[in-house]
């Protein structure tokens, strides 16, 4: 097993802080090599991938053109059309090249001046205090809540259970946006 600088990504900066690539000896089932990572995210193809795509094979796009995979749904890429229109080779790369995350629904990705907006990370009440007023205002008009419903909404958030906020930053106007979900 060879431990290989992680190729960098422009929607999801930091894949192992987010949980979404672990280290693991476990062979890539697309270039049958072992380098030390492997993703641990949804995998949306007609087989099961669970832990067998290694972050290189995601990066360069061989992932989805030998198995036809895909990391987010493209039609999550602006939260089904709750957020800006990208251009398509920008939904094609968070969707085909971007390692996705796992939520409690399906996932969105949210996009402002239009491109797609890095994915920061699950956030809970804590997490979001940490992140300041953008972030919390954020989740909150995305939630419809106010009030005494948001305030115990906002409080119930929590990273490792449900609801969980899912956080992320423009690449341009660096605002902070993002959505909540539970099952």
């Amino acid at each position: 097993m060879t431990t290989e600088p992680l190729p960098s990504f422009r929607y999801h900066a930091d894949p192992v802080a987010t949980g979404s690539v672990v280290l693991s000896d476990n062979e890539c089932v697309c270039c049958e090599q072992a380098r030390g990572y492997i993703y641990t995210g949804p995998v949306y193809s007609e087989d099961d991938h669970e832990d067998d795509i290694c972050p290189w094979c995601i990066a360069d796009g061989s992932a989805h053109q030998k198995l036809g995979v895909e990391f987010t749904d493209a039609a999550g890429v602006g939260g089904y059309g709750d957020w800006d229109d990208v251009p398509t080779a920008v939904s094609d790369e968070v969707a085909c090249r971007t390692p996705g995350f796992t939520g409690w629904q399906d996932a969105k990705w949210f996009t402002c001046c239009k491109d797609g907006a890095c994915f920061i990370g699950r956030a809970g009440y804590k997490e979001l205090l940490a992140l300041g007023a953008g972030a919390i205002e954020a989740i909150r008009v995305e939630s419809t809540l106010d009030g005494k419903e948001w305030e115990e909404y906002f409080k119930g958030l929590d990273k490792e259970d449900q609801p969980t906020a899912y956080v992320f930053r423009c690449l341009h106007c660096q605002k902070v946006g993002g959505y909540s979900d539970f099952t």
